[in-house]
């Protein structure tokens, strides 16, 4: 008999967190559930408690993760998936946003999932495998006026990840980095901070924060069948770098990525008579090894 995956997740006690949670324990896996209150996880352990382990950690204290992962280990033996799923957004244009704002959302974005990352990758590499799971968003690879923040805090995630899967591909270590659209979760209500609103954005801002406030409720998105989604992934034998979730991040991205080709074929020309002129190459490209 197999020995059960056993799931960490982030942020597990509302939203995405709590969906992957209960996701694995009905495909019989064991799950670490980490939450600041980890007392808002016992109907989760209740379910099972020989296959949950619930435990507290704030992602912006680094200790927490590596205290997190040294239990975890000691419970189930091992960790096959690490999900940093916690997270909170910002709706507000840059200007209107204190650097005081922006600096917490980025240690708990990008700084927090860090965290977590350093604290398992000792784990993943002695036991030569594993995933790590980074949620993003269609706003880690593009963004609305109103978002920058938020955006900037994924964009960052997303870029340390996709060095991040090189770094550890030899372990047998996987990076999953996934990019949800508009999902059934409290992400734009009580996940969501707004900032105070200045008169001078209110055409370029004022509809990203009416946006977010009526789509809360609203999503199409189940949360149940993306972890569903990122499991297939996990499995398999060539897990994609990035994951679209839902129609709305697939088309937009798809949009997104055609304006990039299509603004990078345009001025190819010019950028190419940069090179000094008659200048050897002196090195081979980076993206060429």
């Amino acid at each position: 008999m197999s020995t059960p995956k056993t799931w960490f997740i982030t942020g597990a006690s509302s939203g995405f967190g709590a969906a992957f949670a209960n996701y694995a324990l009905q495909m019989g896996y064991n799950v670490v559930a980490t939450a600041r209150n980890p007392g808002r996880l016992k109907d989760l352990v209740a379910q099972a408690p020989d296959r949950v382990l619930a435990l507290e950690l704030d992602v912006n204290r680094s200790q927490d993760a590596q205290a997190a992962v040294a239990v975890a280990v000691q419970r189930f033996g091992r960790i096959d998936v690490v999900i940093n799923n916690a997270g909170y957004g910002v709706v507000g244009a840059a200007e209107e946003t204190p650097e005081h704002e922006l600096r917490a959302l980025m240690d708990t974005n990008f700084f927090g999932a860090i965290a977590v990352i350093k604290a398992a990758l000792p784990v993943l590499r002695t036991q030569r495998g594993g995933s790590i799971v980074n949620i993003s968003s269609l706003g880690g690879q593009l963004s609305f006026a109103g978002f920058s923040a938020y955006s900037a805090s994924k964009f960052a995630l997303e870029g340390f990840s996709e060095a991040l899967a090189q770094e550890v591909a030899g372990f047998g270590v996987k990076v999953l980095i996934v990019e949800p659209g508009n999902f059934r979760t409290n992400l734009l209500g009580s996940g969501t901070r707004e900032m105070p609103a200045m008169e001078a954005y209110d055409q370029a801002v004022g509809g990203t924060r009416e946006f977010a406030r009526n789509m809360h409720g609203a999503q199409l998105g189940d949360p149940i069948k993306a972890a569903a989604a990122i499991d297939r992934a996990l499995a398999a034998e060539q897990t994609p770098l990035r994951l679209q979730l839902g129609d709305d991040a697939i088309g937009a991205i798809r949009d997104h990525a055609n304006k990039l080709l299509q603004d990078l074929e345009q001025w190819a020309p010019v950028g190419s008579d940069t090179q000094i002129e008659g200048a050897p190459a002196s090195a081979q490209p980076l993206t060429s090894r």
